[in-house]
């Protein structure tokens, strides 16, 4: 899935993807002022929010160290990979499309398709561990719980084995002039620029790894995600029928707290799959179909897309922390505090984990809290 991949970069083809039409002929798409100036707005206002956003996010969640949780470690561990992706992903990709041409060196030519893959892939598996440490904690409160030391060995082998899937980018990504080539021309002012692009032993081998990333990169990984929660919405449904029966009122409110916590994290992995389902399709068609779109809609319509994509990085902290009052409460008091402005506020706290059997109050209490609003 180059959406991953390749997808930060507009240029990024292999090299039978560009056929016989000479780059002097087919990439000349010299973008508009209004165009030019609605990239860097969005662009900027992507990377200023994802970035500044999930800092606070991170920020906040290291600062509860007496109240750290599994779940909210996974948090910060996807906002960890966001950042990533806003800090080296993002600049390159504004600047390789409004330049047309690669300028940043070899190094960036290998390391911007490998760290954009490597964060994306650890983004998707935080969501899935997120979702079975839900649904571990849910339909099964008395059986083995996840602690906040599981979450950081699953944490380390998350990135382990992101690094691994990505190599193939640091190898097979390359610095050219070869399109530029026009054998025609007796003088070719662009001879002397260069794109970074794929260089794959063969055709077969391009289209195994990125189909393969496809299905264990979006694919399969969604489905699971999708799987999990499903079976924790059916689980609370029943739950909610025998507490509503229950005779004291505060029972009756847990449940509805922790459906708002499913909800949350859930719709955190609805917003990923949304952003990255445009950059999935139109990479997959490109893959297999290069000559889909002319050179100019192919710039245009990637640059929808792969903004589209990397708005994942502002759904984060906008779902989970600035929707959130205790979120802002927390983030406000730790603003005071570093300015001596007067003491934080108090704010209702309970487990991001709870779930509404006594059983399952006893197992979360082995992890700790985090503070969400109870409404």
């Amino acid at each position: 899935m180059e959406s991953a991949l390749a997808g930060a970069l507009p240029g990024n083809r292999s090299v039978e993807g560009w056929g016989e039409a000479p780059w002097g002929e087919a990439g000349l798409c010299p973008p508009s002022v209004s165009g030019t100036t609605l990239l860097i707005v969005a662009y900027s206002t992507v990377i200023a929010v994802g970035l500044m956003g999930n800092t606070c996010l991170v920020f906040v969640i290291w600062r509860q160290k007496e109240n750290r949780n599994v779940t909210s470690i996974l948090i910060a561990n996807l906002s960890c990979s966001d950042i990533l992706m806003c800090v080296v992903c993002l600049p390159v990709t504004v600047i390789y499309t409004l330049m047309d041409r690669w300028i940043l060196g070899e190094a960036l030519c290998k390391v911007t398709p490998f760290v954009q893959c490597m964060s994306v892939t650890v983004s998707i598996f935080s969501l899935v561990l997120i979702a079975l440490e839900r649904h571990q904690l849910i339909l099964h409160p008395t059986g083995w719980t996840p602690a906040a030391g599981h979450s950081y060995l699953a944490v380390a082998v998350t990135w382990m084995v992101a690094c691994f899937i990505s190599l193939p980018f640091l190898s097979f990504n390359i610095l050219t002039n070869v399109p530029f080539h026009n054998d025609s021309l007796p003088f070719n002012p662009f001879s002397d620029h260069l794109i970074c692009m794929e260089l794959w032993p063969s055709e077969r081998n391009r289209l195994a790894y990125t189909t393969s990333l496809l299905l264990f990169q979006y694919c399969l990984p969604l489905s699971l995600i999708l799987l999990c929660y499903l079976r924790i919405f059916l689980q609370l449904r029943r739950r909610r029928d025998m507490v509503e029966r229950a005779r004291e009122a505060r029972r009756a409110k847990r449940p509805q707290r922790v459906q708002r916590v499913n909800a949350m994290l859930a719709a955190i992995v609805v917003a990923f799959a949304l952003c990255w389902l445009p950059l999935t399709v139109f990479n997959t068609v490109f893959d297999w179909n290069p000559q889909a779109l002319a050179t100019c809609q192919h710039d245009l319509i990637f640059s929808a897309c792969h903004l589209t994509a990397m708005a994942s990085t502002c759904v984060n902290p906008v779902v989970y922390g600035f929707l959130n009052s205790n979120f802002q409460k927390e983030l406000k008091s730790t603003l005071r505090r570093c300015r001596c402005w007067g003491a934080p506020e108090s704010y209702e706290s309970f487990p991001l984990s709870t779930v509404s059997t006594d059983v399952t109050k006893v197992a979360s209490q082995r992890q700790g809290s985090f503070s969400v609003r109870a409404e």
